[in-house]
């Protein structure tokens, strides 16, 4: 028998304490109607909150974190015997680096220029600035080392159709490069051991300027701006004679742009000779055709040996002949021995760029302290040319 559940009554008495109402409060006085200027002026004023705590307080909804620049990889270091470890080949002079990039190589130290070296050097380009260091093709006028002044002709085939061509042009009249071909050594030969058979001029077409023209230049540049460098330290150069600068002088001047070569770099070293062949009179440009000496760097075999050694891949200079020219040191041009052209030439199988433009570029360079730059070349592919202008483009 389920069990009843009986439900305990609460006592009266509290349940009249239960019903009975709370006392009401005193309502609160009301303060006198103020004007809402006062009110204003009366109310508390906020805490100065400090800028920088305003600027972390704001949401950061809205705002994009910036992307992190990527780091590019250093190219790696080309594993290529030292200069003193040269020849590796027996039948190749003492210093020559003929076989280092194969036995059939006509490219020679252009071949430094590897696609990681090339990527590594477009993280120069900052600014976006391009300088062009071609000088006109007519400049110098007349041309030096007995060279040719070409003729323009415009031709007319209809009243809205041109045509031009050049007539006498020679490619290395003007800003040029040299190809391999250019110079041999007079008891070594060309490049490589490329007999003369082979050689463009001698009858064959090998060593050209087509070999640089179909693969194209391309990598970091470097300006030594040794010109600045003798000014500042007050020594001056005359440009009618073929005074010859120290190899101190360059180091110098790398050291102090705070300049780090690295393989592969086209290297474009001023001296001035561009600025001051311009400011000649029309008489001493004459005179410097007729007989042409030029000043330059040092072309002993310590300066080819630091060249080879920093695995420069060219160089060129605004001198029409990069050293001094002809050799200061010797009555003998064929036995000179400081002579840049047999070494990187005919030894190394390295470009060399004469009379270019740098004066555009080595204002940029002082003017932002960056002696480093992205540089391009397109030589004309002329099948085997002694030379050609360089297209040559530096881009910061």
């Amino acid at each position: 028998m389920a069990k009843k559940v009986v439900r305990k009554q609460a006592p009266k008495a509290a349940k009249a304490v239960a019903r009975k109402p709370k006392p009401k409060k005193a309502a609160a006085k009301k303060p006198p109607a103020i004007g809402k200027a006062r009110a204003r002026a009366l109310a508390p004023k906020p805490a100065p909150v400090k800028k920088a705590a305003a600027r972390r307080a704001k949401p950061q909804t809205k705002s994009r974190p910036r992307a992190a620049v990527p780091t590019r990889p250093r190219a790696p270091e080309p594993r290529l015997p030292r200069h003193h470890e040269l020849p590796i080949r027996p039948d190749a002079p003492a210093g020559a680096a003929w076989g280092v990039f194969g036995d059939d190589d006509q490219l020679g130290t252009i071949n430094l220029m590897t696609p990681e070296v090339v990527v590594e050097a477009a993280g120069a380009i900052r600014s976006g600035r391009v300088f062009a260091l071609n000088l006109p093709i007519n400049i110098p006028d007349p041309p030096l080392f007995t060279r040719g002044k070409h003729n323009h002709v415009i031709k007319q085939y209809a009243s809205y159709i041109l045509d031009d061509y050049l007539d006498n042009f020679y490619p290395q009249a003007s800003s040029q490069w040299d190809a391999l071909c250019h110079v041999k050594h007079p008891r070594f030969g060309a490049y490589n051991g490329i007999p003369d058979s082979e050689v463009t001029g001698y009858g064959g077409a090998k060593l050209g300027i087509d070999n640089l023209a179909r693969r194209g230049i391309a990598g970091r540049g470097v300006l030594a701006d040794l010109g600045r460098y003798l000014e500042r330290t007050g020594r001056t150069i005359d440009f009618t004679t073929n005074d010859m600068i120290p190899f101190e002088d360059l180091q110098a001047t790398l050291a102090e742009q705070k300049t780090e070569l690295r393989p592969g770099d086209v290297l474009l070293i001023r001296i001035g000779w561009t600025k001051a062949y311009l400011a000649m009179s029309p008489e001493e440009k004459a005179e410097l055709a007729a007989k042409t000496r030029c000043p330059g760097i040092e072309g002993t075999p310590r300066v080819a040996q630091w060249l080879w050694d920093n695995r420069i891949a060219a160089a060129a200079s605004d001198s029409p002949a990069l050293e001094a020219m002809p050799p200061p040191r010797t009555a003998d041009f064929l036995e000179s021995n400081d002579l840049l052209h047999f070494h990187m030439l005919s030894f190394f199988g390295m470009p060399i760029g004469e009379m270019w433009n740098l004066e555009e570029l080595a204002e940029d360079c002082a003017r932002d302290g960056r002696y480093e730059f992205f540089f391009t070349s397109a030589p004309l592919n002329i099948p085997g040319g002694v030379g050609s202008p360089p297209n040559a483009l530096a881009i910061k």
